[in-house]
C-alpha cells in the first residue's frame, strides 16, 4: 500500500537498475478513495494483516494526500496506521513520498519519492505500485476481486515494471481470494469467497 519499505536496512538498487517508470499522468483526484491490497510482496510492517487490508485517500488541508491503511489481524482485530502522501513528481504525478509518524524509516513528511504507480487500469479500477528499488509491491483494486483479464493485465504490468509476480502474494479479502499464494502459482487465483 502506500507504506513501503526502501530504506529497510539500508538497501539500495544496483548501480545499472533505473528505477521503475511511473505511469504518464496520474489523475490524483481519480485515484483518492478506497482501495483494497489483493496481492502485495511481503512487507515487515503488513505481516499483522491477516485478510481485507485496505487503504484509504483523501486531500488534506495541505493539499498532500491524507493515508489511513487498515486491515482485519490474525487476531480478528483491526489494525489501522495514518500518514500523509506528497507528490514528488508534478510531471506525471505518479511518484510519491508517503510518510507515517513514528515508524522507522517513514517518520519524516518530506522526503524522496518511496510510492510509484506503475500501472493503472484505464478506469482506475486496480493499480501497481512500487518503490524505486523494487524492493515492495502493492496490487490495488476498488473492488475485493478481479476479474482474469485484469488479472493478466496485472501480471504483465509487475514484469514491465521489473519485478517478478512469484514475489507477490495474494491478500485474502472478503468476497475476494481466502488463500495466500505466490501470484505467479497456478491455484493462486482460483479460491474465492461465495
Amino acid at each position: 500500500m502506500l507504506a513501503t519499505a526502501i530504506a529497510a536496512a539500508g538497501l539500495s538498487a544496483p548501480a545499472s537498475a533505473a528505477p521503475p517508470a511511473p505511469v504518464p499522468q496520474l489523475e490524483l483526484d481519480r485515484y483518492l478513495g478506497a482501495w483494497n491490497q489483493l496481492a502485495a510482496i511481503p512487507q515487515y510492517f503488513n505481516l499483522v494483516c491477516a485478510r481485507d487490508t485496505r487503504a484509504e485517500y483523501d486531500l488534506d488541508a495541505a493539499g498532500d494526500v491524507s493515508v489511513r491503511n487498515t486491515c482485519t489481524t490474525w487476531g480478528g482485530t483491526l489494525n489501522e496506521i495514518r500518514g500523509t502522501a506528497t507528490v514528488n513528481d508534478p510531471d506525471t504525478g505518479a511518484q510519491l513520498h508517503v510518510s507515517f509518524p513514528g515508524v522507522p524509516t517513514q517518520d519524516m513528511r518530506y522526503g524522496p519519492t518511496n510510492y510509484i504507480v506503475t500501472a493503472l487500469g484505464a478506469d482506475y479500477s486496480w493499480a501497481l505500485v512500487t518503490d524505486p528499488y523494487r524492493l515492495s509491491g502493492f496490487v490495488l483494486s476498488r473492488t475485493p476481486a478481479l476479474a482474469p483479464d485484469q488479472w493478466d493485465r496485472v501480471r504483465t504490468a509487475i514484469t514491465d515494471a521489473g519485478e517478478d509476480p512469484c514475489l507477490y502474494l495474494t491478500s485474502p479479502t472478503t468476497g475476494g481470494l481466502r488463500n495466500i499464494a505466490p501470484l505467479c502459482s497456478d491455484t493462486a487465483l482460483t479460491t474465492a469467497d461465495h
